[in-house]
C-alpha cells in the first residue's frame, strides 16, 4: 500500500512521541544522567517552531513546518503542493488528508501523541535505550520497546551545549528507515493560537474547539 505524505510523517512523529519515555534503569551512570538530561529538556519545552525535511526509505524528500505549544497542542504543515496536515488542539488530534479531502480525529488521550503533549513529561517504563553514542557535540540515543525490541527502533539525535533535538530516525520491523531532520529551531516564542485549531480548508470559517 502506498503511504500518503501525511501518513508517513504522522507515523514518524507518532513513533517519536510514543517512544520518548526512555527507561531510567540503566547500569551506566553516564546513561542515567543522559536520560535525565533529555527528560528535563523535553519537559522544559513550551513552544517550538522548526522547519523539517522528511526523507523516506526510497530517498524521496518532503519539507514543512512543525509547531509545538505544550501542553496539548501541535501542528504539522507540509510545504505546497502537499496539503496534508496534523493538528492537536488540546482535546483532539486531527489528521487531514489533502488528496482525499477528508479528516479523521481521535482524543489526544488515545493517540500516540498523548505522552509528549502532557503537562509533565516523565521518562520511564516501556522503552529501553539499546544504544547511545556521543560524537563531538552530538548525542544519539536509540530506543526500542522493552517488551518487543524487534518491532523497530527510534534514534534521537540531539546537539549538546545547548541540548536541542535535531533529528529522529525510525527503523520499522521491516528495516525501512524514515528520517526527519529539523532546522531553524526556535523555542520559547509566541505562536498564533489559531495554528492549533482544526478547520476544514473548504470551510475556513468553521473552527473546532476554539476557546
Amino acid at each position: 500500500m502506498t503511504e500518503t505524505p501525511m501518513r508517513i510523517f504522522s507515523l514518524a512523529f507518532a513513533l517519536l512521541v510514543l517512544l520518548t519515555p526512555m527507561a531510567q534503569a540503566q547500569e551506566n551512570p553516564e546513561q542515567q544522567q543522559a536520560v535525565k538530561t533529555v527528560e528535563d529538556y523535553l519537559g522544559g519545552l513550551t513552544t517550538l517552531k522548526a522547519h523539517f525535511v522528511q526523507t523516506a526509505n526510497d530517498g524521496k524528500q518532503l519539507t514543512g513546518t512543525f509547531y509545538l505549544d505544550r501542553p496539548g497542542k501541535m501542528r504539522i504543515n507540509y510545504d505546497p503542493p502537499v496539503t496534508d496536515f496534523i493538528v492537536a488542539d488540546g482535546l483532539l488530534v486531527y489528521y487531514y488528508d489533502g488528496q482525499m479531502k477528508q479528516q479523521s480525529n481521535t482524543p489526544i488521550s488515545r493517540s500516540l501523541a498523548d505522552f509528549f503533549l502532557r503537562k509533565t513529561v516523565k521518562l520511564s517504563g516501556d522503552i529501553s535505550v539499546s544504544d547511545m553514542k556521543k560524537d563531538k557535540n552530538t548525542l544519539q540515543m536509540t530506543l526500542v520497546q522493552t517488551k518487543n525490541p524487534l518491532a523497530g527502533s527510534l534514534t534521537l539525535v540531539l546537539s549538546e551545549n545547548p541540548l536541542q533535538l535535531q533529528e529522529w530516525r525510525i527503523v520499522d520491523a521491516q528495516g525501512l528507515v524514515t528520517g526527519v531532520k529539523l532546522s531553524d529551531v526556535t523555542t520559547g516564542i509566541t505562536l498564533d493560537s489559531d495554528l492549533f485549531h482544526y478547520y476544514d480548508p473548504a470551510h475556513k470559517a468553521h473552527l473546532y474547539n476554539k476557546n
